[in-house]
């Protein structure tokens, strides 16, 4: 097995959309994937592969810049495993049964859906100029607390926990699949619907989400390994620049993700969901 020198410019590319996933917390794969089937040319179930693969280092990584600062939930985080999980392995094992294109379709207008309700209560909170009242509401009134590394108290309650543990399945499962959903649905249900702070949010699910790509990315790669040949060679001469780029990404990610204003992370998270949703679905027809 030969490894290639042919896919070096991943490396800075890596770094790029490391630093954005990590922090805002979206899925890495989100950008990955179409990149590896457009740019690169290659199979689907490869650019899946290869993209989750890519995304565990990188989610690795910003996971370990979190947990140094605290801002993860583990008991949040743990009730949604037993969902995101199981679902995760069911979707690698059917993932042949469904058509990528057609789960694809439904994944980028859920996206581009996910991004207006942000953008939409964004805009609510921007109008009413509630952030202050919000807070001192919940100065009484939270069910959780969460101290980070330098101090700072975080206030919230997760709200409507049925939908959350569906996000995770439903997300999970997507992640088995085309390596995408998890992140994205946890990101809408925790800061649009719930108004967890951003950090605890962005935290929270970088933890949800490498454990389920551990599973998702783990079945991929056993078949890249029984398989072998082409297939193997192809996805270890991406990731051998794609897994230091994300490294080093997953490290600068959450640095910048403090020193972003929490409501303008709420709209560009909100934007990039919708550009994001809109080029899949343009993807579709090429």
């Amino acid at each position: 097995m030969e490894l290639s020198l042919e896919f070096w410019y991943l490396f800075p590319i890596s770094v790029l959309i490391a630093t954005i996933a990590m922090s805002t917390g979206i899925g890495g794969a989100v950008f990955f994937s179409p990149l590896f089937m457009l740019a690169l040319k290659l199979d689907p179930k490869i650019a899946i592969g290869a993209a989750l693969v890519t995304e565990l280092f990188g989610f690795l990584s910003g996971l370990a810049a979190y947990y140094r600062s605290k801002l993860i939930d583990f008991s949040l985080a743990g009730s949604l495993l037993l969902y995101s999980v199981p679902a995760a392995m069911l979707g690698a094992f059917y993932a042949d049964t469904i058509p990528p294109i057609v789960l694809k379709a439904i994944f980028a207008v859920g996206l581009v859906v996910i991004g207006f309700q942000l953008f939409n209560a964004w805009r609510a909170e921007e109008r009413a100029k509630k952030e202050l009242e919000h807070r001192k509401e919940f100065e009484g009134n939270y069910e959780s607390e969460l101290i980070d590394a330098t101090g700072r108290v975080h206030h919230y309650t997760v709200c409507n926990k049925p939908m959350g543990k569906a996000f995770a399945a439903v997300g999970g499962a997507f992640v088995g699949m085309i390596s995408v959903g998890l992140a994205e649905l946890q990101e809408y249900h925790l800061v649009a619907r719930c108004k967890v702070p951003t950090p605890v949010a962005v935290g929270t699910s970088i933890f949800v989400v490498v454990l389920t790509v551990l599973v998702a990315s783990f079945g991929h790669f056993y078949e890249f390994a029984k398989v072998g040949g082409t297939a193997l060679s192809q996805v270890l001469s991406i990731v051998v620049f794609t897994a230091p780029g994300v490294v080093l990404g997953g490290q600068i990610g959450p640095r910048l993700q403090k020193n972003l204003p929490e409501d303008k992370m709420k709209v560009s998270i909100a934007v990039l969901f919708m550009l994001l949703g809109a080029f899949m679905l343009y993807t579709l027809t090429i």
